[in-house]
């Protein structure tokens, strides 16, 4: 895997750290962790943690045809995009099925398309094959063009700190303007993870974005924390807790899907799935107590049936103690919040996500009234 922009200029990096170390991430080589993953994601939750998204890429979409022929392609509405304005899609095959998940966003005289590395080669051979006598141009900016992110309630401290003007935004949009002299844009993230913010810019610029905003007070996160927030917040990984198998209402991201915006590859299944009534899995939390060992394709099981199977799963320090977490998806009639069900030998109970320590206890409560 690619080294990403950061890690290309990586030296001294992790200088500092008692524990440094990079890895793979979602297609790409990058910082997994500085120091404790526990810590960074407890910067995250309270503080302000800076980290690497090199692992994004970044397709651009020109020509007069782009936002009708992506309209086309995909499960959200990009026809009625605002400028600077983004959404969460899915990008189906003519069976429905989940080829890839997308942010696309509307800048005006082309659009942005973010998805993982691990992603893009094939979403990109996916847009080729489609482009027949439409004037669309798709342009592979990967490599000239990185980001960093900046997640935690202070990340707006900092960053003003570290000399941007954030102006007030919308999840999903974004802003075009100078910082150092260098051309960047802010994307605000969505909520479910907490605040955070992206900040696209050249990949040369990658290292001096960095260094200004750890000494404006961030502190350095690795994939290891990020993964940490991912899996409380509840939110799947494409190739982890989705892939080419599933359907969209089986991950449970309505904010993927738009039923009003006319036709696109696959959305005859989706309408039929509408119409006819829901999936028989869905996507869900679960909660174990203390520090269990929980991988990926591990059982769940109810009332002596099995009723589905973990996906991902992490073992997170809150305040009040050690919490097993984990996504993956169950049968629809037993996947209830509350509801008691046995994850390899551990009892686990399903959980409303995001996950916070107070929710864990008052699910616990409805499981052994339940039991």
């Amino acid at each position: 895997m690619g080294l990403t922009a950061l890690q290309r200029h990586g030296e001294g990096l992790g200088a500092g750290f008692a524990e440094y170390a990079i890895g793979e991430f979602c297609g790409a080589t990058t910082a997994a962790r500085f120091g404790d993953p526990q810590q960074g994601w407890a910067e995250l939750r309270s503080g302000c943690g800076v980290y690497d998204l090199g692992y994004r890429a970044k397709i651009l979409l020109k020509g007069a045809d782009r936002v009708r022929w992506l309209n086309g392609m995909v499960t959200n509405n990009i026809r009625d995009l605002a400028v600077d304005q983004g959404a969460y899609a899915f990008l189906l095959n003519p069976q429905g099925h989940i080829l890839g998940d997308l942010y696309a966003y509307n800048r005006g005289e082309f659009i942005v398309v973010d998805t993982d590395r691990s992603q893009a080669e094939k979403i990109v051979d996916t847009f080729d094959h489609y482009i027949i006598m439409d004037d669309v141009e798709v342009v592979n900016l990967s490599d000239e063009l990185t980001a960093l992110g900046i997640g935690g309630p202070k990340s707006g401290e900092v960053l003003e700190r570290a000399g941007f003007a954030i102006p007030e935004m919308r999840a999903l949009q974004a802003t075009s303007l100078k910082w150092n002299g260098h051309d960047c844009a802010v994307v605000r993230g969505e909520d479910q993870a907490g605040v955070s913010y992206e900040i696209w810019i050249g990949a040369d610029h990658a290292r001096e974005l960095w260094d200004a905003l750890r000494s404006a007070g961030a502190a350095a996160v690795g994939s290891e924390a990020l993964e940490l927030r991912r899996i409380v917040a509840g939110i799947p990984r494409y190739g982890v807790d989705i892939c080419e198998r599933d359907l969209p209402q089986e991950t449970e991201q309505a904010r993927a899907l738009n039923f009003n915006k006319g036709c696109y590859v696959g959305q005859e299944i989706v309408e039929r799935i509408r119409s006819r009534g829901a999936v028989h899995r869905k996507f869900s939390g679960f909660v174990m107590e203390g520090a269990v060992p929980v991988a990926a394709g591990t059982k769940i099981v109810a009332g002596e049936k099995e009723v589905g199977e973990v996906t991902s799963a992490a073992t997170v320090r809150f305040a009040g103690g050690e919490k097993t977490v984990a996504l993956g998806y169950i049968r629809r009639e037993v996947g209830v919040p509350g509801r008691a069900v046995t994850i390899g030998a551990n009892a686990a109970v399903v959980a409303h996500v995001p996950i916070e320590e107070n929710a864990l206890s008052s699910e616990s409560a409805v499981a052994k009234q339940t039991a």
